[in-house]
C-alpha cells in the first residue's frame, strides 16, 4: 500500500506543511523540506515524492509551489533536464545476438561527458530555433560568456549531446516484448551556465534585502524585479534547449542503429518530459510557479517516464491528477547513496553482477551508477499509486551511460 507521512501538518507561524509520499528519507533532506517550507513564498504546501533524497538546498524529489517567485537553486543547474522515450515496430526477437555493434554506434554517434560535436553544420537546423534567444541571452547578460570556453559555440555544438553522470540512453523492451528506445538529458553546459550565472545573483539580491533565510541556497527572486523578468527568460531558453536536446539526440540514435536492425518506423507519439524545471500553473485557486526538482508532471491522462537504475526497470506511466501532489510524481528510483559512497562500497565485481543482461559499461567510470545506489524502483512506484497508473514496464538490455 502507498506510505505517506507529514511534517507540519498544519501551518504553524507562516510556516507550510509538507506531505511525503514516503518514510524512506533521510535526515538531511527533511532538514531541507523544513527549511524550504519556512519561506514565505510557500503556498500551500511542499509535495516530496517517493524518490526524494538530499540536494542542494532544495531536495531532490521535491515539488514547491511558490506566490510571485522562484528559487533558482531549487530549479537547479541541470535546467530542462529529462526524459524521452520511443516505442519501435520491432520486438525483442528481432535483436541481433550480440549488441556490442549497436551500442559503440550510439557511441560514436552520440559525444557524452564533456564531449561535443565537431561542427555545428549536423544540427544547424535545430540551432536557428533557439539563435534569436541565446544571443539575447548572451547580450543582455555578458557574464554568461565568461563562464565557459567558447560559449557562442558551445551550446550549439552540445546540442544533441548526452552529458555526464546519470545520463544515458537505453534500447529497453517492454512487458510484451516490444522494443523502445529512451533517454534521459538535460540542457548541458549553457543550461549549467545560466543556473550558476542566477543563483549567484539570487544570493546577492538576497543578502540586500532578507538576512535571515535557513538556506543561503534557498535565494529567491520576487516577481516585478528585473533580475526575476531576466531569469524567467532564461530558464525558459534552457527548457527550450533541453528538450530540443533530446528530440535531436534521439533521431541521431535511431540513424546510428538503424543498418544494425530491420526496417522500422516509430509507433504512438515520442514522450518528451521535464524533470528539473519549473512552470506557471494552478493550484489550490492560485496562479503559483511549480518548481518540480526531480519531480514529473502528472496531470489526468499526460504520459510520462518514470526510470529505474541502469540495472532495473522503468516504467511509462499515466497521470492521475493528484491535487496533493500539484499533479506530479518521481522522476526515478531517487539515490540511496552519493557517489563518492557508492565508489567506497562497491567493486567492480558488483557492477557487473548488478547489470547481467545489460549490454553496457562494466567499469570503474561508472561505479557510482551501480544499481544498489538507488532505491527499489518497484517501492517507489508502490508508494505512488495514487499519483499515477503503470501503461507499460521496460526493461533495458542495452545502457550507454554518460
Amino acid at each position: 500500500m502507498p506510505v505517506k507521512m507529514e511534517l507540519n501538518k498544519k501551518q504553524t507561524n507562516g510556516v507550510k506543511p509538507v506531505k511525503i509520499y514516503t518514510r524512506d528519507i533521510d535526515n538531511t533532506a527533511l532538514t531541507q523540506l523544513k527549511n524550504i517550507a519556512q519561506l514565505p513564498i510557500i503556498h500551500s504546501h511542499i509535495a516530496a515524492m517517493p524518490d526524494v533524497h538530499a540536494g542542494i538546498g532544495a531536495t531532490v524529489g521535491s515539488v514547491i509551489p511558490t506566490l510571485a517567485a522562484i528559487i533558482p537553486a531549487a530549479v537547479g543547474v541541470d535546467i530542462g533536464c529529462g526524459m524521452m522515450a520511443v516505442q519501435l515496430s520491432l520486438r525483442s526477437s528481432q535483436l541481433p545476438d550480440s549488441l556490442v555493434s549497436m551500442r559503440s554506434a550510439i557511441e560514436r554517434a552520440v559525444p557524452v561527458g564533456l564531449g561535443a560535436h565537431k561542427t555545428v553544420s549536423i544540427r544547424e537546423g535545430a540551432c536557428k530555433k533557439l539563435e534569436v534567444q541565446v544571443n539575447t541571452l548572451f547580450d543582455k547578460h555578458p557574464s554568461l560568456l565568461k563562464m565557459q570556453k567558447h560559449p557562442r559555440q558551445t551550446w550549439a555544438k552540445q546540442l544533441a549531446t548526452l552529458g555526464s553522470g546519470n545520463h544515458f540512453i537505453e534500447v529497453c523492451v517492454d512487458e510484451t516484448k516490444q522494443l523502445w528506445v529512451m533517454l534521459h538529458t538535460g540542457s548541458r553546459g549553457i543550461g549549467n551556465c545560466i543556473g550558476r550565472y542566477f543563483i549567484q545573483m539570487a544570493k546577492k539580491d538576497m543578502q540586500r534585502h532578507i538576512h535571515n533565510l535557513p538556506d543561503k541556497d534557498l535565494a529567491y527572486f520576487s516577481e516585478g524585479s528585473e533580475n526575476f523578468d531576466h531569469y524567467v527568460e532564461a530558464v525558459n531558453f534552457a527548457q527550450a534547449y533541453a528538450r530540443l536536446n533530446r528530440e535531436e539526440m534521439m533521431k541521431i540514435v535511431l540513424a546510428a542503429i538503424k543498418p544494425i536492425l530491420p526496417a522500422f518506423i516509430l509507433q504512438k507519439e515520442a514522450i518528451n518530459c521535464h524533470h528539473n524545471y519549473v512552470s506557471k500553473e494552478t493550484h489550490y485557486g492560485a496562479e503559483v510557479f511549480v518548481t518540480r526538482k526531480g519531480a514529473i508532471n502528472a496531470e489526468s491522462g499526460r504520459l510520462g517516464i518514470i526510470p529505474g537504475s541502469m540495472g532495473a526497470k522503468s516504467y511509462i506511466v499515466r497521470g492521475k491528477g493528484s491535487a496533493e501532489s500539484f499533479c506530479s510524481c518521481a522522476h526515478g528510483a531517487g539515490r540511496a547513496m552519493s557517489r563518492s559512497a557508492a565508489k567506497k562500497v562497491f567493486r567492480r565485481e558488483d557492477l557487473v553482477a548488478q547489470t547481467i543482461g545489460v549490454e553496457c559499461r562494466k567499469d570503474k567510470g561508472v561505479l557510482d551508477e551501480i544499481p544498489a545506489a538507488y532505491k527499489d524502483i518497484d517501492k517507489v512506484m508502490e508508494n505512488q499509486k495514487d499519483l499515477v497508473e503503470i501503461e507499460h514496464t521496460l526493461k533495458q538490455v542495452l545502457c550507454v551511460k554518460g
